[in-house]
């Protein structure tokens, strides 16, 4: 007898023209290219990027959008202490140009979301548009006393309590708490870049 073997990437549709699935090795030079594009090149300088700078994302929760085998959309998620209290910070979230009208965007929402909230995690914060993440969820209604390190605009800290009170009284710096990555000569000198050097 044949056992059935679990596989991570799901169609969300007979009619749907992508496959959300978990995050592969393969997929980093196409996600980073993608980032790029939808972010610029100054998105290493950006607030959230200090709480993801040397960790990695957490466990099950860093996924891809796939399209006639190309990485076309890519969610992470990552742990976070939001004034003491565990969640998870989601982003970025990006979606390649041609394919934002087929729904990728919700659909690595929806996927993310229900996947961190099955693996136990109690809220998830991000910065982002409110009018678009409001439709996951998402308000400014239990993040007005919480703060990054860094500059942001106030109304786009947005939180979404996966189980009931899970941001309540939430104040504070928001700082990483996700697993430290191992130091590499490649992100060494890839850090090396974004430092100006003095002479």
């Amino acid at each position: 007898m044949t056992a059935l073997r679990k596989t991570t990437t799901a169609l969300l549709s007979d009619a749907a023209p992508f496959a959300i699935r978990a995050e592969r090795a393969s997929d980093v030079a196409a996600r980073e290219a993608l980032l790029d594009a939808c972010f610029g090149d100054d998105r290493h300088m950006r607030t959230c990027q200090r709480l993801r700078d040397g960790r990695a994302p957490a466990e099950g929760l860093a996924l891809s959008a796939v399209r006639q085998g190309r990485v076309v959309g890519s969610v992470r998620l990552w742990h976070v202490s939001v004034g003491g209290l565990p969640a998870l910070m989601l982003g970025p979230l990006a979606v390649e140009a041609s394919s934002r009208q087929l729904g990728v965007g919700a659909a690595l929402m929806d996927h993310a979301l229900a996947a961190a909230k099955a693996h136990g995690h109690r809220a998830v914060v991000l910065l982002g548009d409110a009018p678009y993440y409001a439709r996951f969820g998402f308000s400014a209604a239990k993040t007005g006393e919480l703060t990054l390190p860094g500059a942001f605009e106030r109304d786009r800290l947005l939180g979404l309590e996966l189980s009931e009170g899970a941001l309540e009284g939430a104040w504070g710096m928001i700082v990483p708490t996700g697993r430290p990555l191992p130091k590499t000569k490649a992100s060494r000198a890839r850090k090396a870049l974004l430092v100006p050097r003095v002479a």
